[in-house]
């Protein structure tokens, strides 16, 4: 054995902070410091010691040397030096039970004070025998069990390695890994990340199984770039993890709004073979109903019943949500079955998604039962419980039941919000609450003016007008409210003429017109694009001493920021506020909103920080249309900081804000983006539209990952959003370009079925894929459908046929196709003439490689000069090459002479 008293390794100055004196930081036998004869000085050792040995602190003397804890003899010291303890411990390095029963002895003795060579000696001794792991466990908890304990992880590592080479130790990486998971333990998870990039830093490679405690503390703790980096490190040493791993990387994908990055790394995990368990499938399950795919979550459901693997009940809560709201309710239902019959109770929020899903379909009687049975077996309803029915009720226009559970929510101590108030006013409005006025003999011309508004506001004229007659056969005489409303209901639909007639007769029967009625016709005469009326009204409302409101004053903004004359707008504006108008969010929205429509993004942020500096706050609305711009302007940057911005403010953005952001991101072919933004829309309670999912499949499929491009168009049919011609167009162009013609035959084949008819897109996608994969005869079907559908083929589409013929050596039809073309009145273009003297594109007509290109082009169709069209596209080449500006050779000249003229070569 290495003697402990030669080279003592030298301690970094930092440790100092870990120990109450320096002295017993090395094995090094210490010199009792001598004391001076002074009673006084010894009297007042002794009455401090207790204290001091409570608060764990050194006592100094005068002379500022620390002076022994407590008054014993010379002896006694010695024998509890650090270098008495670490010498006796090493005795019993082949018995850890007796070198812990000594150390615990010693711990006991007032005179000693640890020190971290004693306790790592201790440590090796522990770890090296299999009876006392558990006790290194506890030590090492004990020592690191609070917040500051314990030296600094660095400075264990070392001392732990300098130890074990010092006394002759085997490097027991069992000690290193129980430390890693005692920071862990007390969310020590700076130590603990220090203590693991030491232990790298050693050549000590963490135990798996410790690596996942601190992955899974990371992402609990939401610190989810140290995850990643903690993963990234163990993929860098050759540690792909096990099931506990992906569990808490998946976890953490999801943690982030990143459903996508889960399932890929899920399909990975799987595909290396790696031994995945129920969690990791149930995790598994909770990705692909974020994104949402219930087709793969149906799939994993399945895999797990054929392993005779029971999901969680958390996992069975989301799938039958993501169910409900796909409107597959028969899905739902069966799956809440089989948690039944797994030994799952019935969760309320199983119970209320269900609930939702009947009141959807109309069956409101299945809703309220299910209702009454949750109740009878102790679930407790809550708020979300009552809107869903109330809200379902009161569409399926069962107002009377509706309202007593509004009463009964309340008696239950559960405060309704203005979502279930408006829920019922909705549902009386479109139920029989006129009739009832008018038949129990209460309804005046208030009442018909209230009901007349809900009618007019949404330009339901032919209702408004029922309901007008009706009042005057009541003997109601109309006031200028009804008038009011009538004619906003005709602004609605776009029919001035009819507004102006109403307000005539509004006039002839006494009623003066007022500011409202004249802001309704300038309003309306804006939404119809004539600002030119719209100001005469404005004109005519002056002339008739009528002080415009601010109401006016923001419609005149509105409008003429709509029909592009937004600088006009601005101006406007600083002359009505010199008039007393006070502008709002919405005055600067408008004109914010015109200079976007125009393009013209810099006014539009110049306005937005004027508004901002006038002291109003920007609302959803503004930030929207901010990024809405940007987006189209393709500066994603600023789109981008509007964005969290907006995150920033509390504010969410909606559908069509975020429909840009994807779409701009798309375009980039920046699809983990686009993907996040996707994930993003959905979590915030937005259903994706249309157009998300057109930019979503357009964008993956100029990645060429028409995998994912193609699961999309599953999850919009699934959820009944409307495929159109565009989207079927982007797969077929997608498949066709990875030469899957099936599958491209097959999603035409669907377009059809739903009635979608193809435009000049679609066949020239179709033609050009089956041309490049030499399917003539296919492509020869298609002409022919074209021709029964009567589109005529683009310029496009012939160059594509001509490209087909060519390959296939056929120039006669090459050639047939190029007059048919002129024949149409279509002018070939430079790509036509490359693909026939050439049968490739090349670059476009001009400079010195143009004019050899025409000499090289007129040489090799008059070597086949014989054949039908050579001749009428030689006569193009050579009005080409005129047009050009380059002097033409001789030869070309004396060929030229003998061309007859376009008619005659016909």
């Amino acid at each position: 054995m290495k003697s402990p008293f030669k080279n003592p390794s030298p301690i970094p100055p930092f440790l100092l902070r870990c120990f109450p004196s320096p002295n017993h930081l090395c094995s090094q036998p210490q010199t009792p410091f001598p004391h001076p004869p002074n009673p006084t000085a010894t009297a007042s050792h002794e009455k401090t010691t207790p204290d001091s040995h409570l608060t764990g602190k050194q006592p100094f003397s005068h002379s500022g040397n620390p002076i022994p804890r407590v008054t014993r003899t010379h002896s006694e010291h010695t024998r509890l030096t650090q270098t008495h303890v670490v010498n006796t411990l090493l005795r019993h390095k082949n018995d850890a039970v007796s070198a812990l029963k000594y150390f615990r002895s010693v711990k006991k003795n007032r005179a000693f004070v640890e020190s971290i060579d004693a306790f790592c000696v201790l440590l090796h001794i522990l770890v090296g025998s299999s009876q006392t792991h558990k006790h290194a466990q506890y030590l090492l908890n004990n020592k690191f069990g609070s917040v500051h304990s314990g030296p600094a992880p660095v400075v264990f590592l070392d001392h732990l390695v300098d130890t074990s080479k010092r006394f002759d130790f085997e490097l027991n990486w069992r000690a290193f890994n129980y430390l890693l998971n005692s920071y862990v333990r007390v969310n020590r998870l700076d130590d603990a990340l220090d203590c693991f990039n030491g232990m790298l830093e050693r050549g000590i490679i963490p135990w798996l199984p410790y690596m996942n405690i601190l992955l899974t503390a990371l992402v609990r703790r939401n610190l989810m770039d140290q995850a990643r980096e903690l993963y990234d490190k163990m993929v860098s040493i050759g540690v792909r993890g096990d099931s506990f791993t992906v569990y808490a990387m998946m976890r953490a994908l999801l943690k982030q709004g990143k459903p996508w990055e889960a399932e890929g790394f899920f399909r990975e995990a799987k595909a290396q073979g790696m031994d995945l368990d129920a969690a990791v499938y149930c995790i598994a399950i909770h990705a692909a109903c974020q994104k949402p795919d219930l087709n793969m979550a149906g799939e994993l459901l399945r895999e797990m019943e054929g392993r005779e693997w029971v999901p969680f009940e958390s996992t069975y809560t989301t799938v039958i949500g993501a169910f409900v709201k796909q409107g597959n309710l028969a899905e739902a239902l069966r799956l809440k079955d089989e948690m039944l019959s797994s030994g799952k109770p019935l969760n309320l929020v199983v119970a209320t998604s269900l609930m939702k899903g009947y009141c959807k379909h109309g069956d409101t009687d299945q809703a309220l039962d299910l209702f009454n049975k949750i109740k009878e077996d102790g679930l407790a309803p809550n708020k979300v419980t009552y809107t869903v029915l109330i809200e379902g009720f009161c569409r399926n226009k069962i107002v009377k039941k509706a309202y007593e559970l509004y009463e009964e929510m309340k008696i239950m101590g559960i405060q309704p919000t203005v979502f279930n108030v408006n829920s019922l006013i909705r549902g009386f409005l479109e139920a029989c609450a006129l009739n009832e006025a008018v038949e129990s003999g209460i309804a005046n011309v208030f009442t018909y003016n209230i009901f007349l508004y809900h009618f007019c506001k949404d330009g339901k004229v032919k209702e408004a007008c029922s309901l007008w007659k009706r009042m005057v056969a009541n003997g109601l005489v109309p006031s200028n409210v009804s008038y009011n409303n009538m004619i906003l209901a005709y602004c609605k639909v776009g029919n001035m003429d009819m507004a102006h007639t109403i307000f005539s007769e509004m006039v002839e029967r006494g009623f003066k017109p007022n500011v409202i009625t004249y802001s309704i016709l300038i309003d309306g005469h804006f939404r119809k694009g004539d600002a030119g009326r719209a100001i005469d009204v404005f004109d005519e409302m002056l002339g008739v001493q009528i002080a415009p409101s601010d109401f006016t004053f923001n419609i005149i903004i509105n409008g003429l920021s709509i029909v592009g004359r937004t600088c006009e707008a601005k101006d406007m504006l600083k002359m009505f506020v010199q008039k007393g108008f006070i502008p709002v969010c919405l005055t600067y929205n408008s004109i914010i909103n015109g200079f976007v429509k125009e393009g013209a993004m810099d006014s539009a942020f110049r306005v937005y920080i004027e508004m901002c500096e006038s002291g109003i706050s920007p609302n959803v609305v503004t930030y929207t249309t901010l990024v809405n711009g940007f987006c189209k302007s393709n500066n994603m940057d600023r789109a981008l900081e509007m964005h969290y911005e907006m995150k920033s403010k509390g504010l969410q953005l909606d559908v069509r804000a975020f429909s840009a952001l994807i779409d701009g991101f798309c375009k980039k072919r920046d699809m983990v983006r686009a993907g996040e933004l996707f994930s993003e829309l959905q979590q915030v309670g937005l259903t994706p539209n249309e157009i998300v999912y057109s930019s979503m499949i357009s964008g993956f499929r100029n990645v060429n990952n028409m995998e994912a491009a193609i699961d999309l168009h599953k999850k919009m049919i699934n959820e009944g959003i409307p495929c159109h011609q565009h989207i079927y167009t982007t797969l077929i162009d997608g498949f066709l370009r990875e030469g899957k013609l099936l599958l491209a035959s097959n999603l035409y084949s669907e377009m059809l079925a739903e009635g979608i008819v193809p435009d000049v897109v679609t066949y020239t996608v179709l033609l050009n894929g089956l041309f490049n994969k030499g399917q003539l005869e296919n492509a020869q079907k298609i002409l022919e459908e074209m021709d029964r559908e009567g589109v005529t083929p683009s310029v496009l589409i012939y160059n594509a046929l001509i490209a087909g013929h060519f390959r296939e050596g056929n120039l006669e039809e090459s050639l047939r196709l190029h007059n048919e073309m002129l024949d149409r009145g279509l002018v070939p273009d430079d790509t036509t003439y490359d693909i026939l003297v050439n049968g490739k594109a090349k670059e476009c007509w001009g400079g010195k490689k143009a004019y050899r290109e025409f000499h090289v082009s007129i040489r090799f169709l008059h070597g086949r000069i014989n054949l039908p069209g050579c001749l009428r596209v030689m006569w193009d080449l050579y009005k080409k090459l005129q047009s050009s500006d380059h002097m033409m050779s001789p030869w070309i000249e004396d060929v030229v002479v003998r061309l007859e003229t376009p008619s005659s070569v016909d």
